[in-house]
C-alpha cells in the first residue's frame, strides 16, 4: 500500500525544489498554497474533505562538499515530491495527512568513508536516509497525520504534525524536515501575550524515513566524544519517555517583543531560554533598529539519560550557560546586524542535533555551536532585497572562537577554532511560473585554531568549501 501511494504521489511530479532555510521564530512553511476559507455550516461530513485544502511540494537539490586537500569529497542529487491535504473545519475539528518520498538521482557512494580519517560524509548524505546510506530509492515518510481543534484564535493538535520553536525546529535545509508526535497547543486570545506548549512523546529527525521513541532518537547523528575523549556511547541507550516544552510570547509595546522557553527532557535534560527583541522606527521613513539579547540555562537531570555514567547523554550535576545580543538596522530594502554570543565555560551546550538547531543570533548554515562551551561568536549579516526583481541576496561572515579540539569536556566534536563566510541567492518566479523558485548557497570554512596535523579535526568541518543549488516549486 504505501508503494502504491508513492507513485501516486509520483505523478503529481512535475518539477522539483527544496525547503528554504527558514528561522526559528516563523511559522512552519513546508508546505504552500492558497488555503480555503471555510467556516461550519449544516453540511454532511463528506463536504468538508471535498472543501478541504491540497497543497503539493515537489524539489530537486544538488549538494557538493569540496574538503582540504588528500581528503575525501562528495556530491549529492536528490529529487522528491510530496502531498499535502487538510480538511475544512467542522465544528471547529480538522484533519491532516501528509506524505514524501525522495530519490537518489546520482550522488557519491556514501558506504565508503574518507581513507585517512576514516569518517564517513556529513552533508550530503542529510539529503536521504542517515540510517541507510546506500539506500537509493525508497524513501518515503508518512509526514503529518493529525487531528486539530481550533476555538476562537486557539488551538489544539493532536498526532504527527511539524513545529518551529527556538529548540525544537525544522532544522535548516535538507530534503525534509523534523518532524514531531504528540499533543500541541497554541493559546492566541489576548493581543499582547499568547502561550504554547505541548508534550511530545515521537521524533522523525530530518534525514530519516522513520519514527522514534524521544530516547531512541538521540545518537542518530554522529555522537562525538565525552568529556574524558572516548567516543560517546550513548546511542541507544537514554532513557526518556518524553519532552515537555512550554513558551510564553508577549508584546508589551509595538516596538518590544519578548519570549521565554522551557524545554524538558524526562530523565536528561532542562533547558531555559529568554529573548527580547526591539523593532523600532526612526524617522518618517522605513528605518528602523533592530536589537535583541538572549539568555539560556541547562541543567542535567536525575542521571543524565542512563544510570551508566559511560552511556549518558549529559554528566550528573553538567551545567551550562549562554547568553548574547544583536544590533542592526533596516529599510525596505537593506537589514544589516552584527551578532555576539557567549557559551561560558561552565560547561558544554547541549541540545540532540536531531531535533533542531539552536536559535542563537549568531547561528549561521551548516554549521552550529551545540556541543561546545567557552565560546565566543561573532557574526555580521547583510540582506539586500530587490522586490521588483523576486530576488533576495544575503551575505553574512563570522568568527567563532572555540575551546582547543583536545579540550574533550567543552569540545564535544573535537573542532578547531574557525571563521565562515555564507552567499545566499534567492530568486522567485512570478506569472506562469509563479510557486516556483531557486535557491543558491555557498559556504566557506577556515581553520584558524589548531588542529595538531591530525584530519579528523579538519575533515567536513574546516578548511573546506560547500555549495546548494536548490529548485523548489508549490501549488
Amino acid at each position: 500500500m504505501r508503494h502504491v501511494f508513492i507513485w501516486l504521489l509520483f505523478l503529481f511530479t512535475t518539477s522539483a525544489a527544496f525547503a528554504q532555510h527558514q528561522d526559528v521564530p516563523e511559522q512552519p512553511k513546508m508546505w504552500k498554497g492558497s488555503k480555503l476559507d471555510t467556516t461550519d455550516g449544516k453540511k454532511p461530513l463528506q463536504k468538508f474533505f471535498k472543501l478541504g485544502t491540497l497543497n503539493g511540494h515537489f524539489r530537486y537539490y544538488f549538494s557538493v562538499t569540496d574538503n582540504a586537500d588528500g581528503l575525501i569529497d562528495y556530491y549529492a542529487n536528490a529529487i522528491g515530491g510530496g502531498l499535502r491535504f487538510e480538511t475544512a473545519k467542522f465544528h471547529g475539528f480538522q484533519f491532516a495527512v501528509s506524505g514524501f518520498y525522495i530519490f537518489n538521482i546520482g550522488s557519491s557512494d556514501f558506504t565508503v568513508n574518507d581513507s585517512l580519517t576514516n569518517q564517513p560524509n556529513r552533508y550530503e548524505i542529510g539529503l536521504f536516509d542517515v540510517q541507510n546510506p546506500g539506500n537509493h530509492k525508497d524513501m518515503d515518510r508518512l509526514e503529518e497525520l493529525y487531528l486539530k481543534y481550533t476555538f476562537r484564535k486557539s488551538h489544539i493538535i493532536v498526532g504527527r504534525q511539524l513545529l518551529n520553536t527556538p529548540f525544537i525546529n525544522l532544522q535548516d535545509g535538507r530534503m525534509r524536515p523534523t518532524g514531531v508526535e504528540g499533543v500541541y497547543f497554541e493559546v492566541k486570545e489576548w493581543k499582547r501575550i499568547g502561550f504554547e506548549g505541548g508534550y511530545l512523546w515521537s521524533i522523525s529527525p530530518r534525514s530519516t524515513t522513520e519514527w522514534f521513541g524521544i530516547g531512541e532518537s538521540i545518537g542518530l547523528y554522529p555522537v562525538g566524544v565525552d568529556v574524558n575523549g572516548v567516543r560517546s556511547n550513548y546511542k541507544d541507550s537514554i532513557h526518556s519517555y518524553g519532552v515537555a516544552q512550554l513558551g510564553i510570547h508577549a508584546q508589551p509595546t509595538d516596538w518590544l517583543k519578548l519570549q521565554a522557553w522551557d524545554v524538558w527532557i524526562g530523565n536528561v535534560l532542562n533547558t531555559g531560554f529568554f529573548q527580547a527583541d526591539m523593532n523600532m522606527k526612526v524617522g518618517q521613513k522605513d528605518d528602523a533598529i533592530i536589537a535583541g539579547l538572549q539568555f539560556m540555562r541547562q541543567d542535567a537531570l536525575v542521571n543524565g539519560g542512563n544510570d551508566d555514567p559511560t552511556k549518558t547523554y549529559t554528566q550528573n550535576g553538567a551545567e551550562a550557560m549562554a547568553f548574547g545580543g544583536r544590533l542592526g538596522w533596516k529599510d525596505k530594502k537593506w537589514e544589516v546586524t552584527a551578532a555576539y554570543n557567549r557559551i561560558t565555560e561552565h560547561g558544554r551546550f547541549l541540545f540532540p542535533r536531531e531535533w533542531g538547531r539552536d536559535p542563537f543570533y549568531t547561528f549561521m548554515p551548516r554549521e552550529r555551536n551545540e556541543g561546545f562551551g567557552d565560546v565566543h561568536a561573532l557574526v555580521g549579516k547583510v540582506q539586500r532585497k530587490f522586490p521588483k526583481a523576486r530576488l533576495t541576496t544575503y551575505l553574512a561572515a563570522g568568527h567563532f572562537w572555540l575551546p582547543d579540539a583536545k579540550n574533550f569536556s567543552l569540545n564535544k566534536y573535537g573542532m578547531p577554532s574557525y571563521a565562515q563566510i555564507n552567499f545566499d541567492v534567492r530568486y522567485n518566479f512570478g506569472g506562469f511560473l509563479k510557486g516556483l523558485d531557486v535557491h543558491l548557497l555557498l559556504v566557506g570554512k577556515v581553520r584558524t585554531g589548531e588542529d595538531y596535523d591530525n584530519p579528523r579535526f579538519v575533515f567536513n568541518k574546516v578548511d573546506m568549501f560547500h555549495g546548494n543549488l536548490v529548485v523548489n516549486y508549490h501549488f
